[in-house]
Order: C-alpha cells, then structure tokens, then sequence
C-alpha cells in the first residue's frame, strides 16, 4: 500500500541533501512524496540546531501540526536531523511526536516507523563513525529544479567552541568518490544543469583505502570532467583548508564556478584563538590574497558573527577593517548566540551585553550593504552567463538566476525559460541583485 511523505527541511543545503536520502529510504517503503502536508500520512520535519531561533520554529511548527492530528489521528510526525540528535527523547513530551532520528539514523526509519505503528514511541540518536549512507541515490525533491545538491562528507572535526554541528553530526567522514561520481552523474542524466558538492567542511575531504587517495581537489577535478557543460560549485569551505592545489584546480577548471563561500567569523586573531578556529588574521587575508592572485574574478563570500565571549570594541573594530580590506560580495552576518552542549555554553561566558551585540551587529550590516553595493556596481557593463532559475518575483516578463560568481542577476525574459544559460549585460545594480539586458 502506498502512503504520503510530507518532508520539511529547515537549515543549510546539508539538510536538503539528508532529505533527499530519507525521501530515498522510505520510498523503498512504499511512501510516496507530497507536497501537501493535509493528505500525508507521514510528516517528518528536518531540523537545524545551529541558532536558538532555528529551534523556536520547529516548536511553532509542531503546535500547527497538532490540527493535522486531530482530522487525521493515524497521522505520525517524525523530527530528524540536528535537533533530534541534540534533544534526543526529550522531543517525545510531545504527545505529537512518534519518531526522533538523528542525523546517522535514516537508515533505520522503517524500523521505527514499524515500531511506532505499535504505539511506541521510536527514537535513535546513535552517531555513527562510519556511516556516509553508501550505496542511497537521493531522490530529489525538486523536480523542476535545475540545481543539484550532493553531500561529499558527513560530521565535522574542527570543534569550533561555538558550534554544535561535531555533537550533532557526528565526526568527519568522506564519502566513497565512486558514490559522489554516480550521484552526480544521476542529477546530469535528469537535466541538472548545476551540481554543487556539499560538506560542513568541504576542502578537508579525504578519501584513502586500497589504491585509491583522493583529496578534495582531485574529487572536484573528476567531477568536473563528467560533463564540462554543468557548472560546478560547494560549500563550505575552512579557511585552515584552503590549499594553493584547490586554488589552482578551480583557476585552471572552466565549468567550476569562480566562487568561494570563505567563513571568517572574526577580523581579530584574538577572537579566532577563542573560537578554536585554528587560523589567524593573517593566515586569512594570505589566502583571500592567492585566491585574488589566481582567479581575478573570483565572487569571495563569508560568514561573519560578532558578541562571542570577551569581544571587545578592538576585536569588533578589526572585523570591520578585515571586511573593508576583502571586500567581501555578500556575507551571512549574526550576533552571536550561546548553544547548550558547546564547548562555549560551559567554558565561556556569554559576556557580551545584548544592546552592544545589537549595535555591532548593525554596524557589520550597513558595511556590508555598502561593500555589496561597491562589488556589484563594478559589475555594470560586463557581460556574464547566467543560469536561469526561474520566474522573477516582481514579473513574470523577467527571469533570474546566478553568475559564476554566485550572484543573483535579473534579466528579461524573451524566449529564454529556467534552465537556460543567458548571456547578459549588466545594467543596474542594487545591494543584493545584478539587473541586465540580452547580450
């Protein structure tokens, strides 16, 4: 018999890869995809622990599903991925909820889906040291879409004091390269013409048994030869990883996109030795330098975050000159927030009053708006291929889509459709959209 899977994913593209590998497991099942949460009879929704706002959504999520419930009581609602393996069986307070999987987990939904059809609640939050979930094709959620997500690695090593990603997720693991070639290669047969290689750090991936030993550059080399008509891009990057041989590889490699998501976290040496990030100030501006040296037109992206333990006005002040200095195109930018379970949340104090988070994070904001907006400006009068997504949401005479360098273009229409590759003149520019013409 047939049933409806309704999945929700929350988070990074990480997530979105996990979906699509719990989508393939249960379709083995018999459960077939929905997009309409009111005819499912399965509704598992996949979770970020990263900030404490990711969590309150899921919280709100599970208090509207309790509608669902009542219409249809046979319904069962699972919580998988991050906020599952950090909250485990406390999850199961809520009477909603009938299955709690983590992250190295999905392998075992159909046995805790048989045991929750008993009335038992199912909960495995077990890390695993091996498991990267060979030997799953994904099945992909998007049918219209024409981008492709496919995870390289598992887990995280660096234990970054703030993060919670290595109790979440486990340690690092690289996937077998022969599983990432022919997860590729699946998402070119059916159109994709894009494929970004995903990993919490994607640039230490190492894969070594028997004869084979393959770092990160020689896998994104071998996936690149698969079809050099398909862009390829990953994320995200380590900036203790970023070697000169990845540099080189991407400067030299046509379809691999001119664009790097760096994340800096701070501008201030002293900052970063508190964050266990394992590099300096100047260890990062010397590789932002070789990437500008050998790929002129490389798009340079980052994270930044400020109020971490003891940041001081000196600290907050050589993020900002760090930022100036790069000149980075886009940032994801936050004010820091303590994680139950960190190294941090027991080590070291969230110190930094809220008012004064507040005022550096908006400071870090208007920067960046005026570094974006200087990055796009000198893009007008280039001319860029662009890949068109879909329907612009201001008209539907427009389309959008992404350069190489990961920005986003809107363009006219015409006889083009999503899918495409356009080629288009830049002509105006706001802070975060390039806008053209047909060249």
């Amino acid at each position: 018999m047939t049933r409806k899977l309704y999945i929700e994913t929350y988070g990074c593209q990480m997530n979105v890869a996990d979906s699509e590998v719990v989508a393939s497991v249960l379709g083995e099942e018999h459960y077939e995809i929905t997009d309409n949460e009111s005819e499912a009879d399965l509704v598992l929704i996949n979770t970020c622990s990263i900030r404490d706002n990711a969590e309150q959504r899921i919280w709100n999520r599970l208090d509207a599903l309790k509608h669902n419930k009542k219409i249809n009581p046979g319904l069962k609602v699972g919580i998988i991925g991050c906020m599952a393996e950090r909250l485990g069986d406390k999850l199961t307070d809520n009477k909603l909820v009938n299955i709690v999987a983590g992250p190295d987990a999905y392998r075992k939904l159909p046995n805790m889906l048989s045991l929750a059809d008993t009335g038992t609640s199912a909960v495995d939050t077990e890390l695993s040291k091996e498991e990267t979930y060979a030997g799953i094709l994904p099945k992909r959620l998007e049918d219209n879409a024409f981008g492709g997500f496919v995870s390289i690695s598992r887990g995280c090593n660096n234990f970054c004091t703030y993060c919670i990603v290595p109790y979440t997720r486990g340690r690092e693991r690289s996937r077998d390269p022969e599983d990432v070639l022919n997860e590729v290669k699946a998402l070119i047969n059916t159109g994709h013409k894009e494929v970004t290689l995903l990993g919490q750090n994607v640039n230490s991936y190492h894969y070594k048994t028997g004869n084979t030993d393959m770092d990160f550059p020689d896998l994104l080399k071998s996936v690149s030869k698969l079809d050099t008509s398909v862009r390829i891009r990953f994320t995200t990057s380590h900036p203790k990883d970023i070697s000169d041989k990845l540099i080189e590889t991407i400067a030299e490699t046509e379809n691999i996109c001119n664009h790097i998501h760096l994340p800096v976290q701070s501008g201030s040496s002293r900052m970063l030795n508190l964050m266990n990030r394992k590099y300096d100030r100047d260890w990062y501006l010397e590789r932002i330098r070789k990437i500008r040296e050998l790929i002129p037109n490389c798009g340079i992206t980052t994270d930044v975050f400020c109020g971490f333990h003891d940041e001081s006005e000196a600290d907050h002040e050589q993020t900002l000159s760090l930022m100036k200095e790069v000149r980075f195109d886009w940032a994801f930018m936050f004010k820091y927030s303590e994680r139950a379970g960190t190294y941090a949340a027991t080590h070291l104090k969230d110190n930094v009053p809220e008012e004064v988070k507040t005022k550096r994070l908006q400071e870090i904001i208007a920067l960046q708006r005026e570094l974006s907006l200087k990055s796009n400006r000198a893009d007008i009068g280039k001319t860029f291929t662009v890949l068109a997504e879909g329907i612009s949401k201001k008209s539907d005479k427009e389309l959008f889509g992404r350069n190489e360098q990961n920005k986003a273009v809107v363009f006219p229409k015409a006889d083009y459709k999503p899918g495409d590759y356009v080629k288009v003149s830049v002509t105006d520019c706001s802070s975060a959209t390039l806008r053209g013409i047909l060249a």
